[in-house]
C-alpha cells in the first residue's frame, strides 16, 4: 500500500527493524492490526509523515562522530585535491542526508581547505535522501543554535547567520549542495563523485540490498574515490575492489579501475560466465547503461512470461520496483493495463516480427492521461530462436493531443463554415427583407410628408391658441392683483375693526379671526381657523351663544345680540355682547355664514 500510494518501496529493509517500527505507530494510535491501520493512512494522510520518519529515522547533526571529520579534513580531502587539476571539479555524494547537517558540514570542511572561491567554482555537494520532508527541510538551510552546539564558534560566526534566533547557512556557499530525492535501491547513482558518505543507511537493508546498493556506490565512485560507511555496516560485498583508508572510521578508497569483467559485474550486480575479452565486455556494460538511462520505457520478458529487466524510466512511469525482476509478467499490473500485454506477446512470437499498437491511452492514479506506442519486438538468439520480447513504451502524448486538437480544430473548421453558409443565406433573405423595408420606408416617407404638412397647420393654430393663453394670463394676473388689493383691504378693514370678528362657515368652522378677536381671547388666527367654533376652549362661553349662532344660520333671525359673562386672555372676567348677523354672498336668502361681533361692555 505505501508503494502503490506514496512510492516507497521498504521490502528491501530487514524485515525485524520494520515491523518493529510500523508496530510502534501501531501502538501511537491505538491500532491493533495492519489492516485497520492501512484504513487510518487512508483517513489521517498526515500519518504518512511520522510513519516515514519512524521507519526512516533522520538522525544527523553537524561534525557527527568528531574521529571521523577529523581522518576526513586531514587525509581525504587534500587527497581530493591533490589528485585534482587546479579548475577541475570535486564531486561530493551524500546519500541519506537526511535534514542536511551532513552535506553542510562537508560544505565548511571543503570551504575551509580551498578557501570560498574556489569553493564556489568547483565544488557540487550532492544530497540526496528518499524523504522529501527532511529534504525540504534541508534545502531551508536553517538550524536552531541548539544543532549548532558541535560547531566550532570560528566555524559558527563565519559560515553561518542569524535570523530571527537561528542560524542560517551562508547563501553563496548554499548554491554549491543541491538536494534531491534518490531511491538507494532503485534510481540511478550519480556518476565520477570523489567522496561518497553514507553512513548508517545500509544496515537497515537485507544483505541482498546492501550488495545491489554498494554496487551502485561502487559505479558512481571516481577511479579515485573515497567511501564513508558508518560504524554500524560492515563492507560485505566487493571487498576486493576497495582498500581501507582508516578501518575504525569504516573510510575506504576505490582500488585502480580494475578490468572490465569487474566492472560489469558491480553494475548488473549478477556473475558472468566464460571467459569473455575486454572489448566485449565493455561493450555489454555500455549496452547495460544506456538500457538503463533509455528515456523510453522498455521492459524485457523471456519465453516462459518473467520479467527478466525494466529500465529506469519503466520503473519510474508503472512502478515496477526492484523484486518485480524474475516475476511472471501476469502477477504484473503492466500486464493488463494499459493494455493487455500477453495476448499481443503471444501475436508477436506468431508472427515473429515486431508488432505495434498505436496510441493506447493509460491514465494515471492522479487522473491524467498519457499515450503510448506499445512495440513488441521478438528477441532471437544467434540461431534464430525467440527466446523473449521486449517492450517499448513510446510516449506519443504530445502528438495525441496535436492530433486530437487538430480534429478539433477541423470539427470547429466544419462547423463554422456550415454557420457561415445559413449565415450567407440569412444575409441573402435580409437583403430581400431590406429591398422591402426600404419601399416600405418610402411610403411612409411621402405620409409623413402629409403628416408634416399637417403638424405645419397645427402649429399655426397653436400658435393663435397660445396668444389667447397669454391673454386670458394677463386678464388672471390682473384680476389676482386686484384680488390680492381687495384681500388686503379686507386685512386692513378687520384688523383696524375695535371690536372682535369672527365668521363661522355653514358647518361651523371658523373662517376668519381678526386681530381684535386675537387680543381678547388670546388665540391666533392660524390657531383657530378651520376648528369648529363650538369646540373652541377660550373664555368666551360658545354653549351659551350656539343657539343665537345656529337661528343665524338657519334664517329664524337676521340680526341679533347676546350678553354673556366671559374671561378674556388675561383671566380678568368681563361682560361681553356677541352680535350676531348673516354672512350672505349675493341675493337670495341663501347664507353661507354668520358674522359675529364681541366687544367688552362696561356694566356701569
Amino acid at each position: 500500500y505505501l508503494s502503490a500510494s506514496r512510492g516507497f518501496d521498504f521490502t528491501a529493509y530487514k524485515r525485524a527493524s520494520l515491523l518493529r517500527r510500523i508496530q510502534k505507530r501501531l501502538h501511537a494510535v491505538s491500532v491493533e492490526s495492519y489492516a485497520e491501520y492501512t484504513d487510518y493512512l487512508e483517513t489521517h494522510t498526515e500519518e504518512f509523515a511520522e510513519l516515514f520518519n519512524t521507519v526512516l529515522i533522520n538522525v544527523t547533526s553537524f561534525f557527527r562522530d568528531p574521529a571521523l571529520w577529523d581522518v576526513i579534513n586531514k587525509t581525504v580531502i587534500p587527497a581530493i585535491i591533490a589528485s585534482k587539476r587546479e579548475h577541475e571539479p570535486i564531486r561530493i555524494w551524500s546519500a541519506g542526508c537526511a535534514s542536511g547537517e551532513e552535506p553542510y558540514t562537508l560544505a565548511i570542511c571543503l570551504a575551509e581547505s580551498l578557501g570560498d572561491m574556489q569553493f564556489r567554482k568547483r565544488v557540487k555537494i550532492y544530497a540526496t535522501d528518499i524523504d522529501e520532508e527532511a529534504l525540504a527541510s534541508a534545502r531551508l538551510a536553517t538550524y536552531p543554535a541548539k544543532a549548532l552546539d558541535e560547531v566550532p564558534e570560528a566555524l559558527r560566526e563565519e559560515y553561518f547567520e542569524r535570523a530571527n534566533g537561528n542560524y542560517v547557512f551562508r547563501k553563496d556557499l548554499r548554491r554549491s549542495v543541491i538536494f534531491g530525492r534518490n531511491d538507494l535501491l532503485q534510481d540511478a547513482p550519480i556518476s565520477r563523485v570523489d567522496l561518497l558518505i553514507c553512513r548508517n543507511t545500509l544496515m537497515y537493508f537485507n544483505s541482498e540490498a546492501q550488495g545491489r546498493v554498494m554496487a551502485r556506490f561502487l559505479f558512481a565512485l571516481g577511479d579515485e574515490g573515497f567511501l564513508a560507511l558508518g560504524k554500524a555496516e560492515t563492507l560485505l560485498t566487493h571487498t576486493s575492489m576497495l582498500k581501507a583508508v582508516d578501518l575504525k572510521q569504516r573510510i575506504f578508497s576505490k582500488t585502480d579501475r580494475g578490468n572490465a569483467r569487474d566492472r560489469t559485474r558491480i553494475v548488473t550486480d549478477a556473475p558472468l560466465d566464460g571467459n569473455t575479452g575486454g572489448d566485449a565486455t565493455n561493450a555489454l556494460l555500455l549496452h547495460h547503461v544506456a538500457f538503463e538511462v533509455d528515456p523510453t520505457p522498455q521492459v524485457s520478458v523471456d519465453a516462459s512470461g518473467y520479467v527478466v529487466a525494466a529500465n529506469d524510466r519503466a520503473r519510474q512511469v508503472f512502478g515496477i520496483s526492484a523484486g518485480d525482476i524474475g516475476r511472471p509478467l501476469q502477477d504484473l499490473e503492466i500486464s493488463y493495463r494499459p493494455v493487455e500485454l500477453r495476448s499481443l506477446i503471444d501475436r508477436a512470437y506468431g508472427d515473429r516480427r515486431p508488432l505495434t499498437m498505436p496510441e493506447v491511452e493509460w491514465r494515471r492514479d492522479s487522473g491524467d492521461a498519457r499515450w503510448f506506442n506499445i512495440q513488441l519486438v521478438p528477441l532471437r538468439d544467434p540461431q534464430g530462436v525467440v527466446v523473449g520480447v521486449n517492450l517499448g513504451f513510446f510516449d506519443v502524448t504530445a502528438a495525441h493531443q496535436m492530433k486530437e486538437e487538430l480534429r478539433q480544430s477541423k470539427h470547429e473548421l466544419e462547423t463554422a463554415y456550415e454557420e457561415l453558409q445559413s449565415t450567407n443565406e440569412e444575409l441573402e433573405t435580409t437583403n430581400e427583407e431590406l429591398q422591402s423595408t426600404v419601399e416600405e420606408l418610402e411610403t411612409t416617407n411621402e405620409e409623413l410628408q402629409s403628416t408634416n404638412e399637417e403638424l405645419e397647420t397645427m402649429n399655426e393654430e397653436l400658435q393663435s391658441t397660445n396668444e389667447e393663453l397669454e391673454t386670458v394670463n394677463t386678464e388672471t394676473r390682473e384680476r389676482g392683483s386686484e384680488l390680492d388689493h381687495v384681500n388686503a383691504f379686507l386685512e386692513t378693514v378687520l384688523t383696524s375693526l375695535r371690536v372682535g370678528v369672527v365668521v363661522v362657515g355653514p358647518e361651523m368652522l371658523i373662517e376668519a379671526w381678526n386681530r381684535s378677536a386675537e387680543n381678547l381671547w388670546g388665540m391666533r388666527s392660524e390657531e383657530v381657523e378651520g376648528t369648529n367654533f363650538l369646540n373652541l376652549d377660550t373664555g368666551l362661553p360658545v354653549q351659551e351663544i350656539k343657539q343665537l349662532v345656529r337661528d343665524c344660520l338657519a334664517g329664524t333671525i337676521d340680526r341679533d345680540e347676546q350678553v354673556v359673562k366671559a374671561t378674556d386672555r388675561r383671566g380678568k372676567a368681563i361682560t361681553c355682547r356677541v352680535t350676531c348677523m348673516p354672512l350672505q354672498s349675493g341675493a337670495g336668502d341663501r347664507r353661507d355664514g354668520v358674522i359675529l361681533l364681541m366687544e367688552e361692555i362696561d356694566e356701569a
